[in-house]
């Protein structure tokens, strides 16, 4: 059958499109199963038949008996999802709009001129680990899996670098500069040991004597939420709630870290702030859905969640998938059309897989 375009579901009001989400799901039963990770709009999580961070979806998701796999995230999320399902199970992107600006800082072609330009200096497939953030392109985790490398995600960054520094005496890490010098300095790594590599500069803007003095070479990127977040913020916070509790997403800056009592991934943030006194008053620094959602939850407690940033910034590219698009890509799989499928070719899946498994083992 021919797809369904999608330009009558872009008249819907809201209230339309979740009465034909709920009615297609309903016809799609145990065919499908819907992911939504923790920065998703609320109107869409609505539906989710399993929320949490990206990793953990994609590893539920494979566990399941559902054909279809809506990662309702962004496209790296997908190809995740793709890489670690069965063979038999398809895995679809409601809006291929939807990405990621972090991952799109470092591309497979950056990265392996960054690999040539190290070997004018040393020689990499010897002296260095390349460590991807999960929040990266499939094709950089085929790279890590090419040259002895492994994937981290924000939990367990700091596990696989001490993985990494077993094999090799350097770390290339990409593309989140921050998480990996929040990580390194929790292992008593100096700041002058820890240098940035800018993909834009020749040799990364790097001397020779800064590349071979430096453990970690970080990749010039960031995540443009937590970005947003800065350490005048908590200072305001703790002037007008001395005993109140700030946690904070390790992709902030190294200021904002250091300035929290808590530091760590969504699922980290989401059960430290569940698990705290009831009556306590907390500033978080992560994204606007995931911090109003929380608010709501202990609420009942006598909690209070604060949003960290002045302004709302929220994950915009996450945002493009709407309930529009939602009833779109499930009234399509519903009538037997599969679109927006995220298939990560096979050579490259294999050695990602190889990567990602390093990273299960390691810990």
């Amino acid at each position: 059958m021919a797809a369904i375009s999608f330009d009558p579901f872009n008249a819907l009001s809201d209230d339309q499109a979740q009465e034909r989400i709920v009615a297609a799901k309903a016809k799609l039963g145990s065919r499908a199963v819907l992911l939504c990770h923790h920065y998703q709009r609320a109107d869409v999580y609505r539906h989710a038949d399993i929320t949490g961070d990206s990793l953990k979806l994609s590893r539920l998701a494979s566990q399941t008996a559902a054909e279809y796999i809506v990662f309702c995230g962004v496209h790296f999320m997908a190809e995740v999802a793709d890489i670690l399902s069965r063979p038999e199970q398809v895995s679809i992107l409601p809006d291929m709009a939807a990405g990621c600006s972090m991952a799109d800082m470092a591309s497979r072609a950056k990265v392996e001129r960054c690999w040539r330009e190290l070997a004018t200096v040393l020689d990499p497939d010897e002296k260095v680990t390349p460590v991807t953030y999960i929040n990266s392109a499939a094709d950089l985790k085929a790279f890590c899996g090419e040259h002895g490398g492994i994937v981290c995600t924000s939990s367990n960054a700091t596990q696989i670098l001490e993985w990494s520094f077993k094999r090799r005496e350097k770390v290339l890490f990409f593309p989140d500069q921050h998480l990996g010098r929040w990580s390194g300095y929790r292992m008593g790594i100096p700041m002058d040991e820890m240098a940035i590599w800018n993909p834009d500069l020749e040799m990364g803007g790097l001397t020779r004597a800064q590349i071979e003095k430096a453990r970690i070479i970080l990749w010039h990127g960031y995540c443009s939420v937590h970005q947003m977040f800065q350490p005048g913020q908590i200072d305001r916070f703790r002037a007008k709630h001395p005993d109140g509790i700030v946690i904070s997403h390790p992709e902030c800056s190294f200021e904002v870290c250091r300035k929290s009592d808590y530091v760590g991934s969504t699922e980290t943030i989401l059960k430290t702030v569940k698990a705290g006194a009831p009556g306590t008053h907390w500033l978080v620094g992560t994204e606007l859905n995931l911090v109003e959602r929380l608010a709501q939850e202990v609420k009942p407690e006598g909690k209070t969640v604060q949003f960290m940033a002045d302004t709302i910034c929220m994950c915009s590219t996450m945002q493009r998938i709407d309930p529009q698009h939602l009833a779109w890509c499930l009234e399509n799989l519903a009538a037997g059309n599969v679109v927006n499928r995220i298939s990560v070719p096979p050579h490259e899946a294999v050695l990602a897989k190889v990567a990602l498994e390093r990273m299960l083992e390691a810990s």
